[in-house]
């Protein structure tokens, strides 16, 4: 008989090295960019307030409204934090594992209902917007307070309002949030813009694009909904067809919740999303105002999160959102609410601070 092996105390370093080498490669590319900005954003909250010591603690939310997920308050950055901030992205965004796959096919339904919402918005009276002022958005927003380790806890609904800056010029200040009450500037990323060639000085500041959608770029932007989801896809990172369908898909979410552009534009968008593989419609959601409406809703099994927009049953207006978590899949935990939102106004102004006296888009006031 052979002598009995002794007992291994635990995992031996080959093992572990073993197992990490077997291990898939983490999804990179099932978040939008502007899903990564909102999760470098509440990670960059948590380290600001574990800096003041000496001011009162109160909780960062872990889910920002949308009205902040493409843009950020300014903060300074240690490098320590860069390994946790990519810890977290892999933690949130969870592996394809075992996750349903996005249907090949959006339902019919929500191809039709995408139809009549862009048909609507062709008949709204929108005055261009200046470069030289700025959209105002009002929402009613309702976030996650809980920790990253632990379970969703969502807080009271809130008031939050955005200044958007349309300078079509490279800016630093990107705009301004008041957030309960509280004024905070917007920064945008700071890039390197070469001012004079005579003297190579060099400015920073964002210029209108994806990250900064001004009124003028979003103009820019091809009406034909195929060419336009060209401009999208080409915008989105590499990757796998169906999580590039998603990241496109909330793009546009994003992108026609927090902003304002022509009717055509917008009916562009509305029709692009239609062309993207698995969106479906949900009958009946309630944004954080109470106010009932018809969700456009898509889920990709690589992603971590779901949104679900929602417009106004007879007018077909964008009302607000609301967004989920999707990566746990434990009985009970799947598709957990993680917060809501209202748009309650939106309209343009010729200085940050005040408010429009009429709205631009009038199907939001509130």
């Amino acid at each position: 008989m052979n002598a009995a092996q002794p007992s291994r105390p635990g995992p031996q370093p080959d093992d572990v090295e073993e197992l990490a080498r077997l291990l898939p490669r983490p999804v990179e590319f099932d978040l939008p960019a502007g899903r990564h900005l909102h999760h470098k954003d509440t990670l960059m909250q948590h380290i600001d307030d574990d800096r003041d010591v000496t001011a009162p603690r109160t909780a960062a939310p872990l889910v920002p409204p949308l009205s902040r997920r493409l843009l950020r308050p300014a903060v300074l950055v240690p490098a320590a934090s860069l390994a946790l901030a990519a810890t977290l992205v892999l933690t949130l965004t969870g592996g394809a594992g075992n996750a349903p796959a996005s249907p090949s096919q959006s339902a019919p339904q929500a191809v039709t209902t995408l139809h009549r919402i862009a048909d609507a918005s062709l008949k709204t009276d929108l005055a261009p917007v200046e470069d030289r002022q700025f959209v105002y958005v009002r929402s009613l927003v309702r976030e996650n307070m809980g920790t990253f380790d632990g379970p969703v806890k969502l807080g009271s609904p809130h008031k939050s309002e955005r200044w958007m800056a349309q300078d079509p010029a490279p800016v630093t200040v990107v705009g301004w949030l008041r957030d309960s009450g509280k004024d905070t500037r917007m920064s945008g990323e700071e890039i390197p813009i070469t001012v004079g060639a005579e003297d190579g000085s060099q400015n920073t500041g964002e210029s209108p694009g994806f990250d900064r959608p001004t009124y003028r770029w979003l103009a820019s932007l091809p009406t034909d909904p195929k060419a336009l989801l060209r401009v999208l896809a080409s915008h989105s990172v590499d990757g796998e067809s169906a999580s590039k369908d998603q990241a496109v898909f909330e793009t546009i979410g994003d992108i026609l919740s927090s902003n304002l552009m022509p009717a055509e534009n917008a009916a562009a968008f509305y029709r692009a999303m239609a062309e993207i593989p698995g969106v479906r419609e949900v009958p009946d959601v309630v944004d954080t105002a109470g106010r009932h409406g018809i969700g456009i809703t898509r889920e990709d099994g690589s992603s971590a999160s779901r949104s679900v927009w929602i417009f106004d049953e007879h007018s077909l207006t964008f009302l607000g959102s609301r967004w989920y978590t999707t990566a746990d899949k434990k009985p009970g935990k799947a598709n957990v609410l993680a917060g809501s939102s209202a748009i309650l106004q939106r309209g343009v102004v010729d200085q940050h601070g005040t408010v429009p006296q009429k709205d631009a888009d009038t199907s939001t006031t509130g």
